[in-house]
C-alpha cells in the first residue's frame, strides 16, 4: 500500500509540476533559453540506454525551421533536408551565431528565403519530417555543418575557405 501511495504521489506531482521549473540547456553543456522570441526552450536529454541525445523545441520553432527547410531544400533528397535543419540547430549551439531559432534564421544576410519572403509559406510534410529527424539525432557525432550552399546558384568565395562536411543533392555543407 505504501508503494502504491508513493507511486501515485510521484505521478500526480509530475503531472502538475510547472515546466517553468524544468532545467533547459543546449547540447548537454550550457544552460540557456532558446527561443523564437523568448518562449521556446531547447533541452537535451538521453534515451533509456543513454545512446542518443534529443533536442526539444516548441511546435512554433519546429514550424519555423520546417518552413526554412521547405524554402531552401525543395527538390533535394530527404537527407539534405535533414542536414539543412541540422545547420540551424548547430548554429544555435555555436558561439558564432545567435542562440535562438528566430535569431539564427533572421540574422541579416544568412538565408535567402527570409529576404525573399519564402519563409512565410507553410512547410510541406517532408520538410516537417526532416526537422523531426534532425531533432532526434545525436548531433555531437554528426557533421557539425554551420553553412550550406548550392554551387550552381552561388558564386560566393566565402565558402572556399570553409571545410566541406558533406555534399547532398545540389547542396554542399560546410563548417
Amino acid at each position: 500500500m505504501k508503494k502504491l501511495i508513493a507511486l501515485s504521489t510521484m505521478v500526480v506531482s509530475l503531472l502538475i509540476t510547472s515546466p517553468a521549473f524544468a532545467a533547459t540547456f543546449k547540447s548537454g553543456t550550457t544552460m540557456s533559453t532558446n527561443a523564437i522570441g523568448s518562449n521556446t526552450q531547447v533541452q537535451t536529454t538521453s534515451d533509456a540506454n543513454h545512446r542518443k541525445k534529443y533536442t526539444f523545441i516548441t511546435p512554433e520553432g519546429e514550424d519555423l525551421i520546417a518552413r526554412l527547410v521547405r524554402a531552401e531544400a525543395t527538390g533535394q533528397p530527404f537527407q539534405g533536408k535533414v542536414e539543412v535543419a541540422v545547420v540551424v540547430l548547430n548554429r544555435m549551439d555555436s558561439s558564432l551565431f545567435p542562440n535562438t531559432i528566430w535569431g539564427v534564421l533572421y540574422q541579416p544576410n544568412q538565408f535567402a528565403p527570409v529576404r525573399n519572403g519564402q519563409i512565410k509559406l507553410p512547410a510541406d510534410a517532408e520538410s516537417i519530417r526532416a526537422v523531426n529527424e534532425a531533432l532526434f539525432i545525436d548531433r555531437a557525432n554528426g557533421t557539425h555543418s554551420l553553412f550550406f550552399y548550392n554551387p550552381k546558384k552561388s558564386a560566393s568565395t566565402f565558402f572556399a575557405s570553409r571545410q566541406t562536411t558533406v555534399a547532398i543533392g545540389d547542396h554542399v555543407f560546410k563548417r
